[in-house]
């Protein structure tokens, strides 16, 4: 459950910026009218990675024994380098994220007829969008706790709209760098996770010598063995942990450093 709440809580909150940042453009550049063709990348985007993680999701219930166990171990490697890949594509781009999407917006709209303009921030848009989507379809995909895998992801998406109503209202209060550097290092220890599940999946289907012996070897740190299930625990404990040191660093900070104590700094004030 705590697994998907944090997965669906940060690709939502990912997905609610960049839609922020396409509505803001197409406001302050007069191009309202294109407004619906987000709206319309919303909707299909959200179809179509619902679809598509269906898909995926079916195709590995209806395996059985050594090929279920090969295509989930598939499945776990796939979804490893894609978000390892995005992770670290967004730290990249994160501090230019809004310069260079209202450029490409901006090539998309500019000298273009309607009909153009249109399906050129649909297609951005649903590009953007459906990236956050398939990313979660296939991270919600290696959570093996089905039971309460909806109720952490409904959790999600509420948190996600909360902080969507929030965002607007009181932006300037809330500190994005930090929550996307303790949701990266959650993602990272979650693929660490799912890259022990991935090894262990490959056992049971025999890919590598001496399968039964690495299969029985791993069946603790799988989800369901003596130590995987408290693996979820140990990353948000840990997560909650970093977060409140680096409040606690940011707050020494803004201490000031003249030599002049704080209690004066504020009497002044």
């Amino acid at each position: 459950m705590l697994n998907a709440f944090m997965i669906v809580l940060r690709e939502g909150i990912e997905a609610f910026l960049i839609v922020a940042i396409i509505f803001t453009y197409l406001r302050k550049t007069g191009q309202r009218g294109l407004i619906p063709a987000v709206y319309a990348a919303i909707a299909t985007s959200l179809a179509a990675s619902a679809t598509i993680g269906y898909l995926i999701h079916q195709a590995s219930e209806d395996s059985e024994g050594v090929n279920q166990a090969l295509l989930e171990g598939i499945l776990g490697l796939v979804a490893i380098i894609l978000v390892t890949s995005l992770i670290v594509h967004m730290q990249r781009v994160a501090p230019k994220l809004k310069q260079t999407m209202q450029q490409k917006l901006a090539q998309a709209t500019s000298g273009r007829a309607g009909w153009l303009a249109f399906s050129g921030v649909f297609l951005f848009s649903l590009l953007m969008i459906t990236r956050e989507g398939m990313e979660t379809a296939l991270l919600l995909l290696q959570i093996k706790d089905q039971s309460r895998l909806l109720i952490g992801a409904l959790s999600g998406i509420g948190a996600a709209t909360l902080f969507a109503i929030a965002w607007a209202r009181y932006g300037h209060l809330i500190n994005m760098k930090r929550f996307f550097q303790v949701t990266s290092i959650f993602l990272v220890l979650f693929l660490l996770q799912v890259a022990i599940y991935t090894f262990h999946e490959f056992t049971e289907a025999g890919v590598f010598p001496n399968s039964e012996f690495l299969h029985a070897a791993t069946e603790v740190w799988s989800p369901d063995g003596k130590y995987g299930q408290w693996f979820s625990m140990s990353i948000v404990a840990l997560c909650l942990v970093w977060l409140g040191g680096a409040y606690l660093t940011d707050r020494s900070r803004k201490t000031p450093q003249s030599g002049v104590p704080a209690s004066q700094v504020e009497e002044a004030r």
